[in-house]
């Protein structure tokens, strides 16, 4: 069975990040990228968000001896593989992970103008991935 507190504890933690992020979502593009301080914020919390959701993944994948995932991309076809979370959503959030590893290990190819439509346009898919790990809880 999955530890409630450690996923309530990072259900906490990637809200946080994404009120953070919404509190950024209204500056313009030009703002974005002339602003250093703005644009490494936005990258670091992103970050944090995505980890937040991988911890999430891990957990379960562990508490609830799933098939082990070979990578952090993996896990969400595992957990979708077990009905945790829609198929659907699967491949966006595999880009997430991909784009956490560009982040941390290739920072000077990072492109703006993407950082910036994740900023703008796909928030809500943390939100969703949120919602069904607290569903997938709910019936435990």
């Amino acid at each position: 069975m999955v530890d409630r507190d450690v996923m309530e504890r990072l259900l906490g933690l990637l809200e946080e990040y994404l009120n953070d992020l919404e509190s950024v979502r209204g500056v313009s593009l030009d703002f974005y990228e002339s602003d250093k301080k703005t644009r490494r914020y936005v990258e670091r919390t992103l970050q944090i968000a995505i980890e937040a959701c991988l911890d999430m993944g891990w957990h379960i994948i562990a508490d609830e001896g799933l098939p082990e995932a070979e990578s952090n991309r993996e896990v969400f076809s595992v957990l979708a593989a077990a009905g945790i979370i829609e198929s659907g959503i699967v491949s966006t959030l595999k880009e997430m992970a991909s784009f956490r590893n560009l982040i941390v290990h290739d920072y000077g190819k990072i492109n703006d103008e993407i950082v910036y439509r994740i900023l703008t346009e796909r928030l809500g898919d943390f939100r969703d991935y949120a919602r069904m790990i607290v569903e997938h809880l709910r019936h435990q």
